[in-house]
């Protein structure tokens, strides 16, 4: 089914879009929300999802689910646009944000270890993770559609935390 938006994309046909919108759009506004709670940002955020989406068709291999590809799409975009409203925020406070090569080297190597740790995590708590900390959903969204009471995601979260502190070498406050 998707070979056909594929196709219809790649082919710049405008049903391809309305399909793309018709098809994902809920999607695309589930990941960007968290992020951009402004609904001016998230509208123009999901605008340009669609543009990236459309000059990116030529590159699709109609054999792959597009779901992936829209989300990591939806993801970035609208964590680009959070980070330039936040820089624009603080240059306009006068605040300098710039990092040393150290600073950025030893950031990238803290981010490795810890993308290895959130992989060493079972399957339950590393969704708990993506779900709170890369796409930025709030606990109650997390709890009404895993069916669990907010409570529960926090402790689950919590104890998360703490096996990621572990295997990142850290002290746990157990």
């Amino acid at each position: 089914m998707d070979g056909e938006l594929i196709d219809m994309l790649k082919t710049q046909s405008p049903e391809g879009i309305e399909e793309l919108r018709r098809r994902f759009g809920a999607l695309i506004r589930y990941v960007i929300d968290p992020i951009l709670p402004d609904g001016r940002d998230a509208e123009e955020c999901a605008s340009d999802v669609y543009v990236k989406i459309w000059r990116a068709a030529p590159r699709l291999d109609r054999e792959r689910p597009l779901r992936p590809f829209i989300t990591a799409v939806a993801r970035n975009a609208a964590l680009d646009r959070a980070r330039r409203k936040r820089a624009e925020e603080e240059l306009d406070e006068g605040i300098a944000s710039g990092e040393t090569p150290e600073e950025e080297y030893l950031r990238r190597e803290q981010m490795e270890t810890l993308k290895k740790a959130v992989e060493g995590l079972g399957a339950s708590d590393r969704r708990l993770i993506y779900r709170k900390y890369y796409y930025r959903q709030s606990t109650a969204q997390i709890a009404a559609e895993l069916g669990m009471t907010e409570r529960a995601v926090e402790g689950k979260l919590y104890r998360a935390k703490r096996k990621l502190r572990e295997a990142m070498g850290g002290e746990t406050d157990g």
